[in-house]
């Protein structure tokens, strides 16, 4: 089973990049499942399981960064996380989501995007783990651009993810997603044209055979 674990920084084209490897390879693209399978497991809303992934917008990050608030793009709203008005603790819903893309990649592989998957998954044979990245004022660029958002929109944006994601793997893994130890690639996907960087990573993942 090929997996692949992509860890994109905002304005990285991840969400573009992840499905067209996932259908090059011919395995499940695993990004909005994840919180709908664990919600589906703890009897919870999709929204509460949301509130807690690292994925949404306005998932745990925000808590982590200082509760602050973000337009979601599932919902359409601006919301937050309010701390107890949960009734699982934010521990449980990343321990299931751990458990779901250890699943996963072992039944039926996949790329899966975001949620630490290089460090959940460090010790699957044969998974390719792939960090995009880019300096800032590129990544501000790109979203602007394909957003039609200002720029200053976009570096708040960019900016507060930033800080939301990687205290989400540094609060539960101990981890620092910039590491580059942890991966086998890294790419500017802002330089580089989208359908490279797809055809870079199929090409390492089919290599790690």
């Amino acid at each position: 089973m090929r997996v692949v674990t992509i860890s994109a920084t905002y304005g990285t084209a991840g969400s573009q990049i992840g499905p067209a490897v996932a259908e090059r390879l011919g395995v499940p693209f695993v990004d909005r499942a994840i919180p709908s399978a664990v919600a589906q497991e703890l009897g919870c809303t999709l929204e509460e399981a949301l509130a807690h992934d690292d994925r949404a917008e306005h998932g745990l990050g925000r808590l982590l960064s200082g509760a602050m608030r973000l337009p979601t793009v599932t919902f359409g709203g601006v919301d937050m996380y309010v701390p107890g008005a949960m009734p699982y603790a934010p521990e449980e819903f990343v321990r299931r989501t751990e458990r779901m893309l250890k699943d996963m990649a072992r039944d039926q592989g996949g790329v899966f995007l975001g949620r630490a998957g290089a460090v959940v998954l460090a010790d699957q044979p044969g998974a390719l783990h792939v960090r995009l990245d880019a300096p800032l004022q590129r990544r501000i660029r790109q979203t602007a651009t394909l957003s039609g958002m200002s720029e200053r929109e976009a570096r708040r944006i960019i900016e507060d993810n930033d800080r939301a994601r990687t205290a989400y793997v540094r609060h539960f893994y101990r981890a620092d997603p910039t590491d580059s130890c942890q991966y086998h690639l890294v790419v500017d996907s802002t330089t580089i044209p989208v359908p490279t960087c797809v055809e870079v990573i199929v090409t390492a993942a089919e290599a790690l055979d």
